[in-house]
């Protein structure tokens, strides 16, 4: 039988492959992918999930090898800002 914390993380993954199997390579992101992850799965979340232009910085700051696609090391580099930001605005209630 599985943690709490290990079905949250077996949930992260699927969530990435939910999304990164649709365009490209099936374990990456291509930017659309990531849009569309971002709108559905954290628009409670992260501002701005509507606007082109934030939508493709966030694409560029992910991409730390520049291959065009963000692969799953480099989506943990997003989860892990949410994480961070929402643990802090836990602490602020």
């Amino acid at each position: 039988m599985s943690t709490t914390l290990e079905d949250y993380m077996e949930g992260v993954i699927n969530v990435f492959h939910r999304y990164s199997v649709r365009v490209g390579h099936f374990d990456t992101l291509s930017k659309c992918e990531l849009k569309q992850l971002i709108r559905k799965e954290l628009p409670n979340t992260l501002k701005n999930t509507k606007d082109q232009a934030a939508i493709d910085k966030l694409f560029q700051e992910l991409d730390a090898d520049q291959d065009g696609q963000v692969d799953f090391r480099e989506f943990l580099t997003l989860l892990a800002r949410v994480l961070e930001t929402a643990h802090e605005n836990i602490h602020k209630e």
